[in-house]
């Protein structure tokens, strides 16, 4: 009873993380595939693995904790596959996890377009100040004073990694007006069909009136954008993160936004967000230092990792994901595997 389809008769799922919206959509899609699911709300951790025992497979998300300890556990506790219902692998120690055995799968793309046109709503946002005029209208307070935007037509945008989403992202800005340049590892001959000029990562933030992050986390792109980079932008540029917390160094970042350099930032990730985003915190206090003062800026604005959040896209994340399940299960492999080797990853896309 060690391989994967020796446990197919056994076959169950611990979903982690689980939200009803993940419930509904997870049960729904399951009625083709017919998995036995159980879900969990806590994250997975080295506190919560233990509720995974017996499960051939284990359910995660972003936010899930799966380093050495956990997958150890979830090893001894008889679990072969993690199944990631995101693109991101940056939560597992892969290298930990072909050790014990366990075989780990994701969802590479689910909707472009969501994180995309969240994106942009972010840009909108920040440039037309509708985050400040919204507040304001609802007390009465009509003044234009402070609410100055900036065409977008004509601007220059700077793309970090143009994979699927980034080459989204290029097709709406290029549909604004606006000069587009790009920086990957492996250029995109659609974006450079839309108009994008790659460039070097400096000749970008020197050049860029926004500058957007669609790249993995990875060793490389950690802290990608630190004090030197920051200095290294246009004053008064906009910076969005749609991709990892940790591709910016949120520390340097506020540096820039108090010396005026960031002129304005939107976020929809956040470096240590696992306590805080997907909660409802409204009656606690956040004892986060840095999340707390980003928050006090009104030229900030940040949203709680919702960028994937469409009908559209849980749709397809949860048919990828209980495809990835059925495969192994039957196969022993699927095509969405993640190599277990960190340095043969996706590199930004």
């Amino acid at each position: 009873m060690n391989s994967l389809q020796d446990l197919a008769a056994q076959w169950r799922v611990a979903v982690f993380s689980t939200k009803p919206y993940d419930r509904s959509f997870l049960e729904r899609v399951n009625g083709k595939f017919h998995h036995d699911l159980t879900f969990f709300e806590p994250r997975l951790t080295a506190e919560t693995c233990g509720l995974a025992a017996g499960y051939a497979a284990v359910c995660v998300f972003v936010n899930d904790r799966l380093d050495r300890t956990v997958l150890d556990r979830l090893a001894q506790n008889g679990t072969k596959v993690v199944v990631l219902r995101c693109a991101g692998f940056n939560n597992v120690d892969l290298l930990a996890a072909e050790r014990v055995g366990i075989k780990v799968v994701r969802v590479p793309a689910y909707s472009p377009f969501a994180v995309a046109e969240h994106t942009v709503a972010l840009m909108l946002a920040l440039n037309r100040k509708t985050h400040r005029a919204y507040a304001r209208i609802r007390e009465g307070n009509f003044s234009l004073d402070g609410l100055l935007g900036f065409d977008l037509h004509g601007r220059t945008v700077g793309i970090i990694g143009t994979g699927q989403i980034g080459t989204v992202v290029a097709r709406i800005m290029a549909g604004f007006g606006c000069h587009l340049l790009g920086h990957d590892l492996h250029p995109n001959a659609k974006c450079e069909a839309l108009g994008v000029k790659y460039v070097s990562f400096t000749e970008l933030l020197e050049s860029s009136d926004i500058v957007t992050l669609h790249c993995p986390l990875t060793p490389e792109t950690h802290h990608l954008l630190d004090a030197d980079a920051v200095q290294r932008m246009k004053p008064g540029v906009m910076l969005i993160n749609t991709s990892r917390g940790a591709v910016i160094d949120t520390k340097a970042i506020i540096d820039g936004l108090k010396n005026g350099r960031i002129g304005s930032l939107g976020l929809d990730v956040y470096e240590e967000e696992a306590d805080y985003f997907f909660e409802n915190l409204s009656n606690q206090i956040i004892t986060d230092d840095v999340l707390t003062r980003l928050l006090t800026f009104p030229n900030v604005v940040v949203t709680g990792h919702q960028g994937f959040f469409t009908r559209e896209a849980l749709e397809a994340i949860a048919t990828t994901t209980l495809q990835n399940l059925k495969d192994v299960q039957e196969t022993g492999w699927s095509g969405n595997e993640v190599a277990n080797d960190p340095t043969k990853g996706p590199q930004m896309h």
